[in-house]
């Protein structure tokens, strides 16, 4: 794919180009690490004057480390000009996590002579089968949190080589570890609680029988699939947008439009999974920690997997294959990062004239742009969906293995879900934070807050049925500050005041929530000092170009205050200009008995439909199928 427009992913060309001139420079030592390395992505008004004159600098954003004196560092190198064109000192910030810091503390921990004489006491004396698994150490208030670098590791153990070790953790035994000076500074025994014994393995090898009767089911399309694909950017059924991945984020849409009357109708500028918080509610010492922010203390981009035809993706599929970039600064290649396809998705309309018999319907399909990442014990889908009739949904898969911990034999606790006499799964929530920057139908757009309200009973309602959409312009980031309310049907509609329809009213789209919850945490919970995002559902800011991150760009060990949270606190105004919104979605997980050893997919989602933005049903010309068949008798 050759890179011709603003938003292309890196090549590796490019990437060696940008390392090189790093290098040459002499400011990078032998001691740092790349952190991050991915597009600089121009401002706004460069990608739109970019359309009219071809013009547009290409950079690249690092994120570097000095392992040596835990210094963290920014550059930005142009490609464009081959020169840097900015490297500054960032203090007090500590940068996510990298994928050597994870094999050294593995290392670090298993080699801990604390650590063995603990694991010792608890019978454990084949050291090949512990597993270490390091995790963030977030922010509780200790000094220690701000001084050094740090990783907050758990240890579970494998009966043999490929046993699920989920199933045997060693609770209570909490690591701390200096990733930079690379040794252990802290190590707490809470007690020992017998290691749960009772295997449970899900691989193909340890089911002793699979079920029968389940026949083929082959998709093939012979002409191929509908959908065109000229580098990154993409067309199919009046949609038009580009695809885009960052190593933080993963999956990102940019140029969202549809084709209407012969012009492409921008919607949305840009798209992204901003950040996710996953906070669990034990509150036993070896499980109080337990939290991660997955975007920006690891980075979804970093972990996302290569997927695989007829598993991960069904059908005719084309594949978006995506260039990371290692701590040392050097390029590979992870094919099949990103899946593209198309669905039948059942009735798109139908109605039959019951007078005279006659019937239209046709049916739906939709286009499918996904991704799927490995975050420790969970693993989650990321699904865009384009529908033919303007509408868009965003859905997220959660699968993979639920967090466990230990009790002593035949106890119970509270704050999870028993799976054997010894195991158990600790209640647990998800929360999403969507970036959506909106551009319907052009730059300048507002927000309404739309809920229903009954008329009360009178002369003019004499039955008391009447009802009607109460709407309320939001005008600044305090009062866009908004939670979910399904009883009333609440929704939020981006409107174009410039852009009218046929009707005289301004078009819009409607941002629609699905399941949802709120967080459960204490407003003084030391997590939420970092999450703010999470105790809203809706925020909405003017559009800047540094504000990307709704927890801050440096979310690892930051005492919190960042972010959205301190955005918001100046008030701008949101009326009839550029917004972002950042749409939040929760899940909440008290586990289920059927959730182990692995669990099935649940889904979570929102909506983005069109109200008023196009004059009727823009669907109306999907034509009808001309493969109908009679029905088959079994």
């Amino acid at each position: 794919m050759v890179n011709t427009y603003p938003f292309d992913p890196l090549t590796p060309d490019e990437i060696l180009a940008a390392v090189s001139i790093l290098r040459g420079s002499k400011k990078v030592q032998e001691s740092m690490r790349f952190v991050a390395i991915h597009l600089h992505e121009p401002n706004k008004q460069s990608v739109l004057d970019y359309e009219l004159v071809g013009v547009c600098k290409r950079q690249i954003f690092f994120v570097i480390l000095d392992r040596a004196d835990g210094k963290t560092y920014e550059a930005v190198v142009s490609i464009t000009e081959e020169k840097i064109s900015s490297f500054k000192y960032i203090p007090g910030v500590q940068p996510s996590l990298i994928v050597d810091e994870f094999f050294d503390c593995e290392q670090i921990v298993k080699n801990e002579p604390q650590v063995r004489a603990a694991l010792q006491k608890r019978g454990v004396t084949d050291f090949s089968l512990v597993m270490v698994e390091p995790g963030s150490a977030g922010y509780y208030g200790d000094p220690i949190e701000l001084e050094r670098r740090l990783c907050r590791s758990i240890i579970l153990i494998r009966q043999d080589t490929a046993d699920n070790f989920y199933a045997h953790p060693v609770e209570g035994l909490l690591i701390l570890v200096d990733l930079n000076e690379r040794k252990v500074v802290r190590v707490e025994d809470h007690g020992l609680i017998p290691i749960p014994e009772e295997q449970a393995n899900y691989t193909t090898n340890s089911v002793k029988e699979f079920r029968q009767g389940l026949k083929p089911l082959n998709i093939v399309q012979p002409e191929g699939p509908s959908f065109t694909v000229d580098g990154w950017k993409v067309k199919w059924q009046k949609w038009q947008f580009r695809v885009g991945f960052t190593p933080r984020e993963g999956l990102v849409l940019y140029t969202v439009g549809y084709e209407d009357n012969g012009r492409v109708r921008p919607i949305i500028y840009r798209a992204s999974l901003a950040e996710m918080t996953v906070p669990y509610g034990h509150p036993d010492p070896g499980q109080r920690y337990k939290n991660a922010f997955d975007v920006g203390e690891y980075g979804i981009g970093m972990l996302t997997n290569s997927l695989e035809l007829g598993c991960d993706c069904l059908g005719e599929i084309y594949y978006f294959d995506v260039v990371l970039v290692d701590t040392q600064g050097q390029s590979y290649s992870l094919p099949h990062a990103v899946c593209m396809h198309e669905e039948d998705y059942g009735l798109l309309w139908k109605h039959k004239d019951w007078r005279t018999e006659q019937t239209e319907v046709r049916r739906s399909r939709r286009l499918v742009v996904s991704s799927i990442a490995t975050l420790g014990n969970y693993d989650y889908g990321f699904y865009w969906y384009f529908y033919q009739d303007g509408s868009i949904e965003y859905e997220i898969k959660l699968t993979g293995i639920v967090s466990t911990g230990a009790v002593f034999p035949g106890e119970v606790t509270r704050y999870g879900t028993m799976l054997n006499n010894q195991l158990y799964a600790t209640n647990h929530q998800h929360f999403f934070c969507m970036r959506l920057d909106m551009m319907v139908d052009g730059l300048n757009n507002s927000v309404i807050e739309v809920h229903n309200v009954s008329e009360p009973m009178g002369p003019d309602n004499p039955f008391g049925n009447a009802f009607y959409p109460h709407k309320t312009v939001l005008r600044n980031e305090q009062e866009a500050q908004q939670l979910i309310d399904p009883l009333s049907g609440r929704y939020w509609q981006i409107i174009n005041p410039g852009s009218r329809n046929k009707v005289g009213q301004p078009v819009s789209y409607n941002l629609i929530p699905g399941e949802n919850v709120q967080t459960f945490l204490h407003p003084n919970a030391p997590v939420l000092s970092r999450a703010k995002y999470m105790t809203r559902h809706l925020w909405v800011t003017p559009y800047h170009f540094a504000e990307k991150f709704p927890v801050g760009d440096y979310p690892n060990q930051h005492p919190g205050g960042d972010g959205l949270v301190k955005w918001t606190e100046k008030n701008r105004s949101i009326e009839d200009t550029d917004v972002v919104l950042w749409y939040v979605m929760g899940h909440n997980h008290i586990p289920r008995l059927e959730d182990w050893p692995v669990m099935p997919v649940t889904t979570i989602n929102f909506h983005l439909k069109p109200s008023g933005f196009f004059d009727q049903n823009p669907a109306l010309d999907v034509p009808p199928t001309d493969y109908c068949h009679p029905i088959r008798s079994y």
